[in-house]
């Protein structure tokens, strides 16, 4: 539960749209694992960040988008909740999204601090998806964009298609082992058995 003594300041940063028949209630219990931590009763309780200048929690309902830009003060224990709300949204959402968190160490002070003491900053990438392609898909464009980034300080873009083509191939290669494990699971056709589908659906589109 977070608390003025926290540890951290917690931000948590992301957009995900949404199916569009997901409605507030949906949405309120997918976050309630944020708003819960945060000491509400509610979505609409909880939605304001810990501070003021930021927009908390949003429902961008002409572009069924839910919106983050949030602050908590809370302790690693926060992590559980974010497993929670990520396995929630998967639920309900429509693409692939990526969702950033950074932990502030609220009782590091940079000036007093011995100078090899470490501060307990901390940074994450998390990712929900309607499926583990949408998923990858985020995984991949992100990781093609940082590449990209790094790579043309000393090469033209026009070089870099080598690049991308084995980043996907090794996404590609991820992913067929995937449902390759996925498929170990089923049962074999004509058995009789009711195992659904390996829940992978269609590979992403950039992967070949």
């Amino acid at each position: 539960m977070a608390s003025y003594n926290a540890p951290f300041e917690i931000h948590v940063h992301g957009q995900v749209l949404l199916r569009a028949e997901v409605g507030f209630n949906q949405i309120q219990d997918a976050l309630k694992p944020l708003w819960n931590y945060a000491g509400a009763r509610s979505l609409a309780d909880g939605a304001h960040s810990h501070y003021e200048d930021e927009p908390g929690i949003r429902f961008n309902a002409p572009e069924h988008a839910l919106q983050l830009c949030w602050t908590v003060l809370g302790d690693e224990d926060f992590r559980q909740s974010l497993d929670e709300m990520c396995m929630n949204l998967n639920e309900l959402s429509e693409a692939g999204a990526a969702i950033e968190v950074t932990f502030y160490d609220t009782e590091f002070d940079e000036e007093e601090a011995e100078p090899e003491a470490p501060s307990r900053d901390d940074f994450m990438m998390l990712f929900v998806g309607p499926n583990p392609a949408a998923i990858m898909q985020v995984q991949r464009d992100l990781l093609v964009q940082d590449v990209i980034h790094l790579m043309e300080r000393h090469f033209d873009a026009a070089e870099l298609t080598g690049v991308v083509s084995e980043i996907d191939r090794l996404f590609s290669q991820r992913f067929d082992s995937l449902v390759s494990s996925l498929e170990i699971g089923k049962p074999p056709r004509g058995s009789g058995g009711h195992g659904g589908g390996h829940g992978g659906g269609r590979k992403p589109r950039h992967l070949h």
